[in-house]
């Protein structure tokens, strides 16, 4: 079975065994489990239901595998001629989880 989730600010089509890396579940650590109630469509063929704009009692639950950071991204800012250069960096809070189950 597949599902379409909202979590975290994104879109996923999932199904049971998929691994993600998604924005960081706060107050979680490796192990602990996730359940996902924004699930936008779930089921293949004539079985899919359709949200509007979630299915009704439909649940993905997934555990926490890991949490870690994303790699750096440098953001370099120049001004030619005038001597301004400045140099920043950022590093992503990352959930790596695995769907469990998905009911719909």
């Amino acid at each position: 079975m597949k599902a379409t989730i909202k979590t975290q600010g994104r879109q996923f089509t999932v199904s049971e065994g998929d691994v993600l890396s998604v924005n960081r579940y706060p107050d979680t650590e490796a192990g602990s489990t996730v359940e996902i109630n924004e699930v936008l469509a779930a089921g293949e063929g004539r079985d899919a239901k359709i949200g509007r704009p979630f299915v009704k009692g439909a649940t993905v639950k997934a555990t926490v595998i890991e949490n870690r950071r994303d790699k750096k991204v440098l953001i370099f800012k120049k001004k030619k001629r005038k001597g301004y250069e400045r140099t920043r960096g950022h590093r992503q809070e990352l959930s790596v989880i695995k769907i469990d189950s998905i009911q719909a």
